[in-house]
């Protein structure tokens, strides 16, 4: 079994949402990703998107029923794309998703057995969001877990704080990059 870093949500449109901490955080991901490389580790994006129209999205889908009126968020808008700096290469795998969840609404689950992965590095935005979400539904289905508070973001400071301090640690293992990048 092996490892694979799961870059999540690290989308224009959602790096835009934090913005004051978009720099260090990208540069961050960039050493993240080169040291995954370096040890030839299976590399999957994940993003939110939707059809045109977002038929996906429910009404009584607080979250993204507002989000499906206000910002196009098809397959192929501007904000659905892999922030440049961070762009999939070739072999790199790119799994777009319905919901929070990385889980939710893809086919990262068939991506990951046939892989043979079982250990999740995880990184992205939103702290609240998809990586609690990924986490919750990864620790579900008995996935070892490392997550890398500093390459993860919300726009919340303190939220992001009390889930990588408090709650994250219950069912991961929380590191800095430069730790998981020394000593993973």
């Amino acid at each position: 079994m092996a490892q694979a870093l799961l870059v999540m949500d690290l989308q224009n449109g959602i790096v835009a949402r934090v913005a004051d901490q978009a720099e260090v955080l990208v540069g961050t991901l960039e050493r993240v990703i080169a040291a995954a490389r370096d040890r030839v580790m299976p590399i999957i994006y994940v993003r939110v998107a939707f059809r045109p129209g977002a038929p996906e999205v429910s009404d009584r889908n607080q979250g993204f029923s507002a989000l499906k009126k206000s910002v196009p968020m098809d397959e192929t808008s501007d904000a659905t794309q892999i922030y440049p700096r961070l762009a999939p290469r070739e072999g790199d795998v790119l799994v777009t998703k319905r919901r929070v969840s990385a889980f939710s609404g893809s086919d990262l689950d068939v991506v990951l057995r046939a892989l043979d992965i079982d250990h999740l590095v995880l990184t992205g935005i939103s702290t609240s969001g998809v990586v609690l979400s990924t986490t919750r539904q990864a620790a579900d289905l008995d996935f070892r877990l490392t997550i890398l508070a500093d390459a993860c973001a919300d726009a919340d400071p303190e939220v992001h704080r009390v889930l990588t301090e408090k709650v994250f640690p219950r069912q991961a293992t929380v590191m800095n990059a430069n730790d998981w990048i020394a000593n993973s």
